[in-house]
């Protein structure tokens, strides 16, 4: 059986290392156990890098810590070159290139808490899930 691939949204990464409780973290912890594989491009980890270094704080993280999620992403992840832009294409134009890094990858799941950000991605026969529906099909 193949491990199941999915672009992993900013929103389900901060939630995740936010709260042991969650959908999220759960999915994280599927990501540690190589049981889902995260979908990466450049301009993703970047924004990841962003988000989780302006809520370094709220988070708990140090800049080590953050690294280690960084870097524990690449070690599991499917990094993807995006070789088309169609933007703008979704409602939030920085959530463009999630939706490109989804195609690119053959039409993975997008995971997000964001859902409504992404209503043109069925236009791609793209998925977006929230983490608790996404926890149900992995299982």
């Amino acid at each position: 059986m193949t491990t199941p691939r999915a672009v992993i949204d900013t929103s389900v990464l901060y939630a995740g290392l936010y709260s042991a409780n969650g959908a999220s973290f759960q999915i994280l912890s599927l990501i540690e156990e190589r049981r889902l594989t995260p979908v990466l491009s450049t301009t993703l980890l970047f924004e990841y890098e962003e988000v989780l270094t302006r809520g370094h704080e709220e988070l708990g993280l140090s800049e080590n810590d953050i690294e280690d999620v960084l870097n524990g992403f690449c070690k599991r992840g499917d990094n993807r070159r995006i070789h088309f832009l169609w933007r703008p294409h979704l409602r939030d134009v920085k959530d463009d290139h999630v939706l490109e890094l989804a195609v690119a990858a053959g039409g993975v799941d997008i995971l997000t808490h964001n859902i409504k950000d992404f209503d043109a991605a069925d236009t791609f026969g793209i998925r977006v899930l929230p983490p608790s529906a996404a926890l149900r099909e992995f299982r």
